[in-house]
């Protein structure tokens, strides 16, 4: 058996492992991820073997690199290679690779690209804001406050919120929330307006 093969049989404790750190369902996981529940219970018992197609969804769900996933060897460079991701006018940089638990992410929205118009939701969960540059509109219930550098948040996201430029200023701040949060945040698709 070489490397190849023992990193692959692997997989499958490691992949269990992540799910039940993260306290997440098989059917969860499906859902975030498009694979069955009977192929991710295959995978974790390590009576199926993983394809790169299943690894790549696997490693975004549970919040590690591909490499932590296959526990590839250490390359030597301690530098975490953040992958910006943009959605709803928003690019969020995440700053934690850790699966389950508060995640951060550094927040960035450009003057004009987020809409004008607040359109509060919900989720799960609480969040932290601390804002870098710029200011900051929140609209959190029934309150509406301008945030500026230096100035910190913290709230139920139960309670209806949403967030953006203050003015035709970039705002850069830093948001904290948990894997309830995360999944608003990063996998929820906005409603499409006509």
């Amino acid at each position: 058996m070489d490397d190849f093969d023992r990193a692959l049989d692997a997989v499958g404790p490691r992949l269990r492992e992540l799910r039940r750190r993260r306290r997440t369902t098989l059917a969860e996981l499906s859902a975030a991820t498009g694979i069955s529940v009977s192929t991710l219970s295959r995978l974790e018992s390590g009576a199926r073997r993983p394809t790169l197609e299943q690894l790549l969804p696997l490693a975004r769900a549970h919040g590690v690199t591909l490499d932590e996933l296959v526990d590839a060897p250490e390359t030597g460079d301690p530098r975490v290679h953040l992958r910006p991701v943009t959605q709803s006018g928003m690019t969020m940089v995440p700053l934690t690779r850790r699966a389950g638990g508060i995640q951060a992410f550094k927040m960035v929205i450009g003057p004009g690209d987020r809409r004008r118009e607040p359109d509060p939701r919900t989720h799960e969960g609480y969040e932290w804001l601390y804002v870098l540059n710029g200011r900051l509109r929140v609209v959190l219930g029934e309150h509406d406050f301008m945030m500026v550098p230096g100035e910190a948040a913290e709230f139920d996201t139960r309670v209806p919120h949403w967030f953006g430029a203050a003015d035709d200023e970039p705002v850069e701040f830093l948001s904290l929330f948990g894997k309830q949060g995360e999944r608003a945040h990063l996998r929820a698709a906005p409603k499409a307006r006509r």
